[in-house]
């Protein structure tokens, strides 16, 4: 994953300074870059042989399910997810590392904090769409370098929101739950009440 990453932010990309950036021997990522090109997630990019020859990647994102109803598939895509969370957590920790030898404007420009929220599966799916619009937006700077104001650098920027899993969002959840379903109940009761009522006033008549 690191490999197809450096490839999206600095490629095209040969083996050899590849593995300059990345700590490897070039021998490793020439073979790690034939098997992504066997799976369809970089190819070549011209020119060159051997291990200098460029490798570019195929696509700006990797996508997997978010529910597959396969536990074959499931068990992997929950695989896959944590190995780039530890990612996510790796990139988080070098920064923290190294922040204080960083520019002031860079230090100062850094978002970190987090924020709780009451929200429906539906709200966060839409607050997802909004996010990802705003960064959509500096995208083909990935692929057009000409774009890139100066003073411009790679920038990692992480979105993530999920349910709270500790003990109190669990509680809070489950109380949102049978709330929801008492509400439910009287919904049904109401409407049953509702029901009966019509139909007693539409038979009066009749047994007059």
């Amino acid at each position: 994953m690191s490999l197809v990453g450096m490839l999206r932010v600095h490629g095209p990309l040969t083996a050899t300074r590849a593995a300059e950036l990345l700590g490897e021997s070039s021998a490793s990522c020439s073979f790690h870059l034939r098997q992504l090109a066997k799976y369809g997630l970089v190819e070549e990019a011209g020119g060159g042989k051997g291990r200098e020859r460029p490798w570019r990647p195929t696509t700006m994102f990797t996508q997997w399910p978010d529910v597959a109803e396969d536990p074959d598939v499931a068990a992997a895509a929950g695989l896959l997810t944590s190995v780039v969370a530890e990612n996510y957590f790796d990139q988080t920790m070098r920064w923290i590392d190294a922040r204080s030898d960083e520019p002031t404007e860079w230090q100062q420009a850094v978002q970190s904090g987090d924020t709780s929220l009451y929200l429906t599966a539906e709200e966060l799916a839409e607050l997802g769409e909004q996010v990802t619009a705003l960064v959509d937006q500096y995208l083909d700077r990935q692929d057009n370098p000409g774009l890139r104001p100066p003073g411009s650098r790679p920038v990692t920027y992480l979105h993530l929101a999920f349910p709270r899993m500790e003990a109190a969002g669990r509680l809070a959840a489950n109380d949102y739950a049978a709330a929801q379903a008492v509400a439910e109940r009287g919904n049904g009761e109401a409407a049953t009440r509702q029901s009966g009522g019509q139909s007693f006033a539409g038979t009066g008549p009749a047994g007059q």
